[in-house]
């Protein structure tokens, strides 16, 4: 399978598992766990890497707490989820279903 296809698709679920936290933020180490339950086996540097282009395309924040990276969703990562706009590099998210 394509690195792309794989970077896109942790990309989403990413951006869905913050879009469902009260504070829309969480830090790398229970992101990449989230990673590994959808299948997407990563080292924790992969994920701050990810964090890292989600940040360049605006998606979310990215701050440091000691040893953590914390990633917080923005109004455009939102807008991702929720199917309002895309943003280049990450996988669409399906319709909502009817």
């Amino acid at each position: 399978m394509s690195r792309d296809i794989i970077r896109e698709e942790a990309r989403l679920i990413m951006l869905r598992e913050l879009h469902g936290q009260t504070n829309y933020a969480l830090n790398d180490a229970l992101l990449r766990d989230v990673l590994e339950s959808f299948g997407i086996a990563k080292t924790r540097e992969w994920v701050r890497e990810e964090i890292g282009y989600l940040e360049n395309v605006g998606a979310v924040t990215r701050t440091s707490a000691g040893s953590v990276v914390v990633a917080k969703l923005t109004p455009k990562g939102v807008e991702h989820v929720e199917r309002r706009l895309v943003i280049e590099g990450v996988k669409r998210p399906s319709p909502a279903e009817a």
